[in-house]
């Protein structure tokens, strides 16, 4: 690993119910960013997480991060920040600051910008496979049961069988898959509800586990490879 660079720029962190971020985060280290996390819903709210949140500007900043959430986009539950939030990735994107949309956070810059999130007639769980730009294309670690249907001005740069995978609109990068998470931080989201989710799918968990495991030796590697795409690519164009 490289030292980072000192660069002084900002990356604004957005989690809503976990703010691990992997090898993404690393990279944007290694880029020179330093990281601000904002976590939406602390876990005593996770059963009742219609919270109240104050959002900074996103002109504060050079980039944005929006990871994953448990809830759904359209989820009356959440909307009392979701709202917010997309108003934030709208001022994001007419101020011209790059955001990078992870599952949860890609179906909201699908939302913030003219497409729509719908349940999936396919729920995604664990290792599936992605067709697209070289950046996205292979095996990436799943976990939605929604899917984002892509903005009409949006590039679509990656798919499958079940889903839209990516799309770029302007300075954005929304990906449906998990780039961020390795067996490690799966194992958490396995003890935190998700061994009975995967079951109910017909799933085995233990099983499941050892499938993303096979991954974790270059994961991290790609997970870079994908930063560096948003910023030379997505964030400069």
């Amino acid at each position: 690993m490289t030292d980072p660079v000192p660069t002084g720029k900002r990356l604004l962190l957005i989690g809503h119910d976990y703010l691990t971020a992997g090898g993404i985060e690393e990279r944007f280290v290694e880029r020179g960013y330093d990281v601000e996390r904002l976590q939406v819903v602390p876990p005593d709210r996770f059963d009742d997480p219609g919270v109240d949140v104050d959002l900074p500007d996103p002109r504060a900043y050079d980039a944005v991060l929006v990871l994953g959430a448990r809830w759904s986009v359209y989820s009356d539950t959440v909307a009392s920040w979701v709202k917010p939030e997309v108003a934030l990735l709208q001022a994001a994107d007419e101020s011209g600051v790059p955001v990078f949309g992870i599952c949860f956070g890609g179906q909201m810059l699908a939302h913030a910008h003219g497409g729509q999130v719908v349940a999936s007639p396919v729920s995604e769980i664990g290792p599936h496979a992605v067709s697209g730009v070289p950046a996205v294309a292979g095996v990436w670690t799943q976990w939605h049961h929604d899917r984002f249907v892509p903005p009409a001005a949006a590039t679509v740069i990656g798919a499958n069988a079940a889903a839209p995978q990516a799309f770029v609109v302007r300075h954005n990068l929304a990906v449906q898959f998990h780039p961020e998470v390795d067996a490690e931080s799966v194992r958490g989201w396995l003890e935190d509800g998700g061994r009975e989710d995967a079951s109910s799918r017909g799933l085995d968990p233990d099983v499941l586990i050892e499938h993303i495991a096979s991954l974790d030796a270059e994961v991290r590697g790609r997970a870079a490879a994908l930063v560096d795409y948003f910023l030379d690519e997505v964030a400069t164009s």
